[in-house]
C-alpha cells in the first residue's frame, strides 16, 4: 500500500521551501546593496522588477527579475527531480505565495508576475515561453506591465487546454486568478486611465 504518511511529508517539506524561497524579496536586496534607496518609498512601493526599473538603475532591475523567477523555476525543477510532479506544482504554488505575502516584509511582497514566469518556464518550456511572447508583445504595445501580465495570464490556461496534457492546467488557473488579485489596484487604474507606464519614474 502507499505511504500516505511519507508522502504527505515530502508535500509539506517542498511546500515550505517553496515558500520560504519565494519570500526572499530579491529586489529590496538589489536595493540595498546597490545603494538604490527604500523600494517602499519609490514609485509604486512593490518590491518587483517593474518598480526597480523606476530608480533608473537597468542593471537592478534585470537581476530583480532574473533572481525573482529563479525562486520559481529552481523550487519546480528541484521537486520534479528529487520528489514528484505533484511535489513541484504544489512548490511552484507556495513560491509564488511567498513571493506576494513574504513572512520578512510583514506579507507585504509583490506582484508575483517575475516568479509566475520562472515556474512556468520551469514546468513547460513551451508554455513558458509562449506566455513571454504575450507578455512582450501587449507590453510593447500598451506599455503597461500590469496589462501584459494580466492578459498572459488569463491566456495562460487556455493555451494549457489546448496543447498540454492538462496536467497543469489547475496551477496555472489558481496563479492566474492571484495575479487579478494581486493586480486588483492596477485594474482599477487602467480602467481610470492612471496607470503608470513602464519606465515611468511616477508613483503608480
Amino acid at each position: 500500500m502507499p505511504d500516505f504518511e511519507s508522502a504527505s511529508a515530502v508535500l509539506l517539506l517542498w511546500a515550505a521551501l517553496g515558500y520560504l524561497a519565494g519570500s526572499v524579496p530579491s529586489g529590496m536586496i538589489l536595493a540595498r546593496v546597490m545603494n538604490l534607496g527604500n523600494l517602499r518609498d519609490i514609485g509604486s512601493g512593490n518590491i518587483g522588477a517593474t518598480n526597480v526599473l523606476r530608480t533608473g538603475n537597468k542593471k537592478a532591475a534585470a537581476l530583480t527579475l532574473i533572481f525573482d523567477a529563479a525562486k520559481g523555476a529552481i523550487i519546480v525543477l528541484g521537486a520534479r527531480q528529487l520528489a514528484a510532479e505533484d511535489a513541484a506544482q504544489l512548490g511552484a504554488l507556495m513560491a509564488f505565495l511567498g513571493h506576494c505575502f513574504p513572512v520578512w516584509l510583514r506579507f507585504k511582497g509583490g506582484k508575483g508576475v517575475a516568479t509566475y514566469f520562472g515556474i512556468l518556464l520551469a514546468v513547460s518550456w513551451q508554455i513558458g515561453l509562449i506566455a513571454c511572447a504575450i507578455w512582450l508583445l501587449v507590453a510593447a504595445v500598451s506599455r503597461y506591465s500590469s496589462l501584459a501580465a494580466l492578459v498572459t495570464a488569463g491566456w495562460i490556461p487556455l493555451v494549457v487546454g489546448f496543447i498540454s496534457t492538462g496536467e497543469i492546467f489547475l496551477l496555472s488557473a489558481a496563479l492566474c486568478l492571484l495575479i487579478y488579485a494581486r493586480h486588483w489596484s492596477n485594474i482599477q487604474r487602467l480602467r481610470k486611465g492612471t496607470e503608470t507606464k513602464i519606465g515611468s519614474k511616477t508613483t503608480a
